[in-house]
């Protein structure tokens, strides 16, 4: 149990480094640069070369090069990666390095290198897809220490979206959507829009809608349109009730804001904050 905390703290760590810089790259389109924050990075940049290597690699490296090449769209990375997930169990360390390169990854425009960059964070997290470590997170999200609540609500973001207990990991994500305090909140909405499920949109609509909290609003909003793992597909879902909330007289002007600029995210359409120009395009849109 000793060994199991110490695991758990080590990767809290990290995972707040990856947090704060995930919102920031989410929050503002422009990532910073990977060799501010990569020792050495200048000097070694990955290249497909570095495919040819691997074998000549540890595992550490191996899991680094591969997500250096799939944020930077080499085709042939993601699966790569994931053809080396079963060995690296147990062999990835979990540290700022590693926490910026799942981060690019995160936030990368390609759907698979995001699922690349989930797979390898929860290797380096130590969890596995099955049972024990599932009820090992349902613990700790319960626990009264908050950064490892915080820190079990994302994971289990990261497993539901792979596909293990994504239905009862999904209740637990939304019922912290009513939780009293707003970094739970918070991170609840984040975790619900890594998951990429269906369910998920409603709940972050209703959040975007109703939470007290702008913080928590916002990011429901970003969740839906920009971050996390949805497709092109199950964004667009999400337009009508958008629409519905450019112009809620219940709604306040920033949550107006974040409504237009998820519709710009989503249709890719340059149109201005007028509910009627985004309504006239919808109505054209759905007669085609």
């Amino acid at each position: 149990q000793d060994a199991r905390a110490a695991s758990i703290i080590a990767a809290l760590v990290g995972v707040f480094v990856a947090l704060l810089v995930g919102t920031m790259g989410r929050t503002h389109p422009v990532l910073p640069r990977l060799d501010q924050f990569i020792p050495g990075a200048e000097n070694k940049p990955a290249s497909a070369k570095n495919l040819q290597q691997l074998d000549r690699m540890g595992p550490q490296r191996q899991a680094e090069t591969l997500l250096q090449l799939a944020v930077a769209q080499n085709a042939a990375a993601p699966q790569q990666i994931a053809s080396h997930l079963e060995q690296w169990q147990g062999k990835l360390r979990w540290d700022s390095r590693m926490a910026t390169l799942t981060t690019a990854a995160l936030d990368s425009n390609d759907l698979r290198v995001r699922e690349s960059g989930v797979e390898v964070e929860l290797v380096a997290y130590g969890l596995a897809k099955d049972s024990a470590s599932l009820e090992s997170l349902l613990q700790t999200v319960e626990a009264t220490d908050h950064s490892q609540k915080i820190w079990a609500l994302w994971s289990l973001g990261l497993m539901a979206n792979r596909g293990f207990q994504t239905d009862q990991i999904l209740q637990i994500l939304i019922s912290h959507l009513k939780d009293s305090d707003e970094d739970s909140r918070h991170w609840a909405a984040e975790s619900l829009a890594l998951t990429g499920r269906d369910q998920a949109i409603e709940p972050l609509l209703k959040a975007m809608h109703d939470d007290p909290s702008a913080l928590v609003r916002e990011r429901a909003a970003c969740g839906i349109a920009q971050s996390g793992l949805f497709t092109p597909e199950q964004r667009m879902t999400a337009l009508p009730q958008l629409l519905n909330y450019t112009d809620d007289p219940t709604l306040d002007a920033s949550t107006h804001a974040w409504a237009f600029h998820a519709l710009n995210d989503i249709t890719h359409q340059n149109l201005p904050n007028d509910t009627a120009a985004w309504r006239s395009w919808y109505e054209a849109k759905s007669a085609q």
